[in-house]
């Protein structure tokens, strides 16, 4: 919830409910998995659990990455953003 605030510079809030809600349904999806590996003790909360994508999972985000990267693209021929120095 912490990471998604300051990645969004406050844009973005997540409660729980709305956050392990969309992990539950990642993980009956198959786009993630919980991981057995755990830190050191002494860098670790037993409370915290940890997840990765599943190769479904990958595929998924470059699907959607991708999607947007062409939104933006369109986004930017209609001169709703600028362009970049590259594009």
């Amino acid at each position: 919830m912490r990471e998604v605030e300051e990645r969004t510079s406050g844009n973005v809030k997540l409660g729980p409910g709305t956050l392990y809600g969309s992990v539950k349904r990642m993980i009956a999806d198959g786009l993630i998995e919980e991981l057995d590996e755990r830190p050191a003790p002494d860098l670790d909360d037993e409370r915290r659990r940890y997840y990765r994508l599943t190769d479904l999972g990958f595929r998924v985000a470059g699907a959607e990455a991708q999607r947007l990267e062409q939104l933006v693209r369109s986004a930017r021929a209609k001169k709703l953003l600028p362009r970049t120095k590259t594009g």
